[in-house]
């Protein structure tokens, strides 16, 4: 019936607040009820025994006798006296019931007569009776003068006092209770407001998040659980919301990786197909007529050779774009500068078949823990990149030096078609094979040589990078400076 809890809360608490309220209204009534029935029964008691003594103490003045007789002479002046000394009403009877006087007969006309009867019978009795905000009790007794029964005393008595105090008494504790009840029931509803109204929150957002809004937030600072739950709650909907993006940053990464892949093998394969069937045709007109035309012969075999290079060196990178990065051998203390120079020597012809020219300068003594294949790979890849790239009758100037923070830093510059921004962005992701303006991608390239250069960097521990600007391209290689065992710093 109620399904939110704020309606639970305040259900709950009315009918818990008025349950104890009617139970403690009903509790107090019952205790002061109990104790005016208490006061009347010892006054009236009292009254027995005053009475007693009075009409006892009559008879022995005048002499009498203990029998009805007498007390009927007497009846008159004892209730009078006892009218005076009681400030009640008092009647008279016979032993049986006959109304011998009665100070005010008007008190005991319309009660009830059934105490009357019950001390006909030689009890004491009395009967309390409510009309109009007033009480009155009726109260009748045997009067016994030495055992025996000589009349019967019967009393109208006002209790309008006691129970007019005993109803303010009741009237202050209502309203007393009623405002206790009433303030903690209102402290009750706003606590339950104050409970209750971020848990709303809450739920209305736990709902629009399962219906794919991440961006929805709870404007809860408080510093209580409350406040705490929906920091928590905030932090996780972020926390959610990064991995998302993640996951789908991750999603399109994986989506153009393969895209790329099918690309780069549907080239490899290309690539492969060309210079095989090339090799295949040569060789077969060189089996068929090749000794008769030798100038033919040497170019068909001039060819084939060409070729094979060719798929060797795409073999080659293949291999390497596959391996482990733990592979080749164990990292040791390598002379860069040295491993430069080597290359740099061994690269010069082929940048004079292009028609260009290396400027080296590095320094002395600049040693790196690295594996020395894997270093010599990372230089050849990067300087042949320069020398295919390059304008012709140009100069590819390389400079190796250590900075002042230890740190040996390597750059290739070259000159040639500027590689627009957004290739940079993606020049060193595997299989990417860039355009300059206007210039064909090299043949036989399949876009691993600067992968597998960064790669070997970062394996060394180190970065790089790649500019291109004013009809320049440069390649920045930054790695950190092995210092020799034992020499000081």
């Amino acid at each position: 019936m109620f399904r939110s809890i704020r309606a639970k809360f305040i259900v709950g608490f009315f009918l818990i607040f008025c349950i104890a309220f009617v139970l403690i209204n009903q509790t107090v009534s019952q205790i002061i009820q109990t104790s005016n029935r208490n006061i009347i029964t010892e006054d009236l008691i009292g009254l027995k025994k005053n009475s007693n003594g009075f009409v006892r103490q009559a008879f022995l003045i005048n002499h009498f006798s203990n029998n009805d007789l007498y007390f009927g002479q007497i009846a008159e002046e004892i209730a009078s006296d006892l009218h005076y000394a009681t400030s009640s009403e008092v009647s008279a009877y016979t032993v049986d019931g006959v109304l011998l006087h009665s100070t005010n007969p008007a008190a005991f006309t319309g009660a009830t007569t059934d105490d009357l009867k019950q001390a006909l019978r030689g009890a004491t009795a009395y009967t309390i009776s409510y009309d109009k905000g007033t009480a009155s009790v009726v109260y009748a007794y045997p009067v016994m003068i030495d055992g025996v029964k000589v009349g019967i005393l019967r009393y109208a008595k006002s209790f309008n006092l006691l129970y007019e105090q005993s109803g303010r008494i009741l009237d202050a504790i209502f309203y007393f209770a009623l405002a206790i009840f009433a303030a903690a029931f209102l402290f009750s509803y706003l606590l339950s407001r104050h409970i209750t109204i971020p848990l709303v929150k809450m739920a209305k957002a736990s709902e629009e998040v399962k219906n794919g809004n991440l961006a929805i937030r709870l404007a809860i600072k408080r510093r209580d659980e409350i406040g705490l739950l929906a920091g928590n709650f905030n932090a996780m909907i972020g926390r959610i919301s990064s991995q998302i993006e993640r996951i789908g940053r991750d999603r399109d990464r994986l989506e153009s990786l393969n895209s790329e892949r099918k690309q780069f093998f549907d080239k490899v394969t290309h690539e492969l197909k060309t210079p095989l069937t090339s090799i295949l045709g040569y060789a077969e007109l060189i089996r068929e007529n090749g000794e008769s035309d030798k100038a033919f012969f040497h170019k068909g075999m001039n060819h084939i050779v060409e070729e094979s290079q060719r798929l060797h060196s795409m073999v080659l990178s293949l291999l390497e774009a596959s391996q482990d990065r733990e592979g080749w051998q164990d990292r040791v203390r390598v002379d860069f500068s040295l491993i430069l120079r080597d290359v740099c020597e061994a690269m010069a012809f082929k940048a004079q078949r292009y028609k260009k020219t290396i400027a080296l300068e590095a320094g002395e003594g600049l040693y790196v823990l690295a594996q020395p294949d894997k270093l010599r790979r990372l230089i050849i890849n990067l300087l042949d990149n320069a020398i295919k790239y390059s304008f012709a009758h140009s100069e590819i100037r390389i400079n190796a030096v250590m900075d002042d923070t230890g740190i040996i830093r390597l750059a290739i510059v070259n000159q040639g078609e500027p590689i627009a921004a957004e290739q940079l962005a993606r020049i060193f992701e595997p299989f990417f094979l860039a355009d300059g303006d206007g210039k064909q991608k090299e043949a036989g390239s399949v876009g691993l040589g600067l992968s597998i250069a960064q790669s070997i960097v970062h394996e060394i521990g180190g970065n790089i990078d790649m500019i291109s600007k004013n009809g320049e391209t440069a390649v920045y290689v930054a790695l950190p400076y092995l210092r020799e065992e034992g020499a000081p710093e």
